[in-house]
């Protein structure tokens, strides 16, 4: 299946991209089989996403899907099927904190 996904500019910069990124992901599509994929083609961006040892989350990093927060999710929460069927992309945001 063929996901697409929107990153924050500084990401898209480390990886040289201009644009949305297609990835091929197999079926069943999950949070973390995208991650996966997306650091599986685009190394440097290994770290920033998600920590190297745990894969965990890192702070100010939130995902999106069909308007959804899906950042607390669990690696294996299936994405919803407009996201799996290429109509809605996945939301990579940095999040801004402040007061």
């Amino acid at each position: 299946m063929i996901i697409r996904v929107v990153l924050p500019f500084h990401l898209r910069t480390l990886a040289n991209l201009t644009g949305e990124v297609r990835l091929e992901v197999v079926d069943p599509v999950t949070l973390g089989s995208v991650l996966d994929a997306l650091e599986a083609v685009y190394p440097m961006l290994r770290g920033t996403i998600r920590d190297h040892v745990t894969l965990k989350r890192r702070p100010f990093v939130r995902y999106f899907a069909c308007k959804e927060d899906l950042s607390l999710e669990p690696p294996d929460f299936k994405l919803p099927d407009a996201v799996t069927s290429g109509v809605e992309p996945f939301l990579i945001i940095g999040a801004i904190a402040g007061g």
